[in-house]
């Protein structure tokens, strides 16, 4: 299974363990980075993931920051996507059997090393359960979702919001 990887500056080596834990467990992974500690903007890595597992270019992705609030918000903002943010290994499961979740979303400061194996894991494994009932919750989400366009592969779409950033706008 090719699965996407994005994470914030803050939680890095958590996102190198999940690599590391995954690629041991045989699958593929598109890490989009960030790659260190320096500060950054995670709406950037929850787009870029969302874009992988979109088009298709991979299976399911996994997303986090400090707490996962944020960057998977980001990721759950585009259309395909439904992104769930949980912080337990029964959480991760409903959000696939029931919600058909294709991103999974946790904070690397908040959850323990061990237990965020165990959600990835557990995302992984489930099957999404196609019953009539799901598929109505899957299609009420899939309703709400408005597409636009310009985001989709843009790398200057984030442009305006890292200039406000490096000049000191942003402040968490």
């Amino acid at each position: 299974m090719i699965i996407a990887l994005g994470n914030d500056h803050i939680v890095t080596d958590v996102k190198m363990q999940i690599s590391d834990f995954l690629k041991a467990s045989g699958h593929q992974i598109i890490d989009v980075g960030t790659y260190d500690n320096t500060r950054t903007h995670y709406p950037i890595y929850g787009l870029k993931v969302a874009d992988l597992v979109r088009d298709g270019r991979a299976d399911l992705g996994v997303v986090l920051c400090g707490t996962g609030v944020g960057i998977s918000t980001a990721a759950d903002k585009n259309i395909g996507i439904r992104a769930a943010l949980v912080g337990d290994v029964a959480s991760a499961k409903y959000a696939k059997e029931k919600l058909n979740a294709n991103v999974i979303s946790f904070g690397g400061a908040v959850v323990g090393e061990h237990l965020a194996e165990d959600i990835v894991a557990a995302f992984i494994k489930t099957e999404y359960q196609a019953t009539a009932e799901n598929r109505k919750l899957v299609e009420k989400i899939n309703q709400v979702e408005q597409d636009n366009t310009d985001q989709h592969d843009n790398p200057h779409f984030f442009d305006h919001e890292m200039n406000l950033w490096s000049e000191g706008y942003y402040h968490d």
